[in-house]
């Protein structure tokens, strides 16, 4: 009979649950926001800032303990750097797009060549945040990371193919990495013309959206699969 796999989970802290539903909803508003910006739709600078604001929160209070944290998770110390320091990052991005709305609360409308002239400020940080989370796509497919044991439900079933469950979270990290790499040249792009819609907005929006949807879906179900872990490891 093969042996009963045991975890101490006081040792294995980690908030990836949430985490990724908070990522995939941040994924999703991000891409509806700029839809409606260029459509010129109405928006609601109070509401984006407090859903910015609270994802922000959720995201920039988990990635920090997990990034200060180290090792956080005893047995898979990788963690840290894999969830943590891409939520941090992503919470701190969120928090400073609440802040920035804030400013269109009190006025009558926003123009969106200006937005995109102070967002593309942030343009070094996407950059690098992009090409670390394609990194961490790399290491996923290389080092067979993210394989879920077999006394999870669900993902368990796909225990003995390993490389199944590591080639689709890697993907979903190197496209999430992709979409930041894009945002850069689409707002540059509407700088000099806010009424253009070229290929770079349109893979922008769609790596948003397929991410973001996956994300949110896959860490919504991960609040099952993990409860049924920690059960079957106690």
């Amino acid at each position: 009979m093969e042996p009963k796999l045991i975890i101490d989970w006081t040792q294995m802290p980690t908030y990836n649950t949430v985490m990724a539903v908070a990522a995939g909803a941040a994924l999703l508003s991000i891409a509806r926001l700029c839809k409606r910006l260029y459509e010129n739709q109405e928006i609601r600078p109070l509401g984006i800032c407090i859903n910015f604001g609270m994802l922000g929160t959720i995201l920039f209070c988990t990635g920090l303990h997990m990034t200060l944290t180290w090792p956080m998770a005893k047995y898979f110390p990788f963690d840290n750097i894999i969830f943590g320091e891409p939520s941090l990052t992503l919470g701190v991005l969120l928090l400073g797009l609440s802040f920035y709305f804030r400013q269109y609360q009190h006025q009558g409308g926003f123009s969106l060549s200006d937005i995109s002239k102070d967002l593309y400020e942030w343009r070094f940080l996407l950059y690098g945040i992009g090409l670390a989370l394609i990194a961490i796509g790399f290491a996923g497919v290389t080092f067979q990371l993210f394989a879920a044991p077999k006394e999870e439900p669900i993902s368990g079933n796909f225990a003995d193919y390993p490389m199944l469950e590591a080639t689709f979270i890697s993907l979903l990290y190197a496209l999430t990495g992709l979409s930041a790499l894009l945002t850069p040249p689409a707002l540059r792009q509407w700088i000099h013309a806010p009424a253009t819609l070229t290929g770079v907005h349109k893979a922008t929006y769609v790596f948003l959206m397929l991410t973001g949807t996956a994300w949110l879906l896959f860490g919504a179900l991960n609040f099952f699969t993990h409860i049924g872990l920690i059960v079957h490891t106690m």
